[in-house]
């Protein structure tokens, strides 16, 4: 298997889980009666279970190189909490489906500013015509997919 598809197949499983995760921890916030407390909670899981990966493949010597870095590059954890807390919160009362369309449309459109201008390090791809329709039509496949 190549590595193109080995990566393809991961992705694949992280965009399956993002909806699990969202409706998971939109039933867990609903359950306990706190949305915050649930993010609490998957924030715990998820640190354990890196850090059980962290141990078994790198160990945690690269941890020594952590304060060295740029502290913008720190804003992806908030990034990941505000997606977490914001999906919790919505997901009860908009439903896991809308949700998770207005995540995915707006992946879409931060991931090709991204690739369009080389942000954060990024490889550079231009949106050409095929590109931008591609991308259009992803969205109106998703539009599609929550009318149906």
């Amino acid at each position: 298997m190549g590595d193109g598809l080995r990566y393809a197949l991961v992705m694949l499983a992280a965009g399956i889980g993002i909806p699990v995760l969202a409706a998971l921890n939109a039933q867990l916030g609903t359950r306990i009666g706190s949305p915050v407390v649930a993010a609490v909670v998957l924030f715990c899981v998820a640190l354990s279970g890196a850090v059980v990966v962290m141990a078994l493949s790198h160990g945690p010597s690269a941890l020594a190189h952590v304060p060295a870095q740029p502290r913008h590059l720190f804003i992806g954890g908030l990034l990941v909490c505000f997606y977490v807390l914001s999906v919790t919160f919505v997901a009860p009362k908009f439903g896991v489906g809308n949700a998770v369309f207005f995540v995915l449309m707006g992946q879409m459109i931060s991931a090709a500013a991204i690739d369009q201008f080389g942000l954060f390090g990024a490889m550079v791809r231009p949106i050409t015509v095929l590109r931008g329709a591609g991308i259009g039509f992803m969205g109106l496949g998703l539009f599609l997919i929550q009318r149906g």
